[in-house]
């Protein structure tokens, strides 16, 4: 498939946020209806670009895979289809999750990280949906519990978040900063 594209970004080998925070930025020099290809190995970022997009008013193109690099297509949003990004603002620190976990209370955890960043370590009894699963796994979950959503770095957690918000759950957080800084009980998958 020969997509052409007016600028072309190397994301490779950057884990996430790296990839949307590059994207982000190489975005505000591209003109309206533009094309950008964002190179990137991280296999979450198809996920983390396709909401990103759709959170901003870009338009995601599609993604191909060349061997190991996925390859995003974007199209730049004209003025009128621009959109402010929006933050969900009901965010859990990691302090007050362990408190909760401490204090054995029954929580819906919910980390949006891909399959294989889950199985290297989750808070023990989390549910793995990775954030390009959550669209066709949502109803998995009850919208009138409480749900923490946590990733890596809250990026991807963010987005999910949002999107649950959008689905008519009623109380769902965004645990900050995410797995990265987390220093409570962790487990890992032996198996798979």
């Amino acid at each position: 498939m020969g997509m052409e594209a007016n600028e072309v970004l190397d994301a490779k080998g950057l884990a996430c946020p790296m990839p949307i925070v590059k994207t982000k930025k190489a975005m505000t020099d591209l003109g309206s209806g533009q094309v950008m290809e964002v190179q990137a190995t991280d296999k979450g970022s198809t996920a983390d670009i396709k909401a990103w997009a759709e959170s901003t008013g870009h338009q995601y193109l599609g993604t191909v895979e060349d061997g190991e690099v996925l390859k995003h297509y974007l199209r730049k949003a004209s003025e009128g289809e621009e959109k402010e990004e929006v933050i969900h603002e009901d965010v859990m620190d990691l302090d007050e999750l362990r408190n909760k976990l401490e204090g054995e209370e029954k929580l819906s955890i919910i980390d949006v990280r891909e399959p294989a960043e889950y199985a290297f370590g989750h808070i023990p009894g989390s549910k793995n949906i990775p954030l390009g699963e959550l669209e066709e796994r949502f109803r998995e979950l009850n919208s009138d519990e409480e749900h923490l959503i946590i990733c890596r770095t809250g990026n991807r957690s963010d987005l999910a978040a949002r999107k649950l918000t959008e689905k008519g759950f009623s109380t769902v957080k965004n645990v900050v900063p995410g797995m990265t800084k987390w220093e409570g009980p962790t487990e890992k998958n032996d198996s798979k």
